[in-house]
């Protein structure tokens, strides 16, 4: 099955759905600074600020990231395995639309949302391995 974009004509947003998508989002934005704390539970005392760091510091970049080429490569035009950099650094998302999906949220509400999960992700794993990293070696590649 092929992708085809269409130009959005007329689509109806609901402001429920909306209001619900974003305080979700807001919901599993809480849960990463949360994890955080969690983690720091599990490691030693002197590690509670690092994972913190952690935490916060996947926040940053993989927001950034996400929206410079994250949703592109993963919900963009292209074949099975990849999108493509068509919708790079959120290009053309609020103007089209798949016709299979026809959501009543709006295109920059989906995005955050699928961010938000894309934060938590690399956050769970730094909690895996807090105790085998400081923040000093994630951010310089060592």
């Amino acid at each position: 099955a092929q992708f085809e974009v269409h130009i959005m004509t007329s689509t109806i947003l609901n402001s429920g759905d909306n209001a619900w998508m974003l305080t979700s989002t807001a919901l599993v934005y809480m849960m990463t600074p949360a994890l955080a704390f969690f983690y720091g539970g599990l490691v030693e005392n002197k590690n509670i600020l690092n994972q913190l760091f952690l935490s916060i510091v996947c926040m940053g970049i993989v927001t950034v990231q996400w929206c410079l080429f994250g949703y592109s490569f993963t919900f963009g035009p292209g074949n099975n395995a990849f999108g493509s950099f068509q919708f790079s650094a959120l290009r053309y998302p609020f103007k089209f639309y798949d016709e299979t999906n026809n959501s009543t949220i709006s295109p920059l509400t989906f995005v955050s949302y699928q961010s938000a999960f894309a934060v938590i992700t690399p956050a769970l794993i730094s909690g895996m391995i807090s105790h085998l990293l400081r923040i000093i070696l994630l951010l310089s590649n060592k």
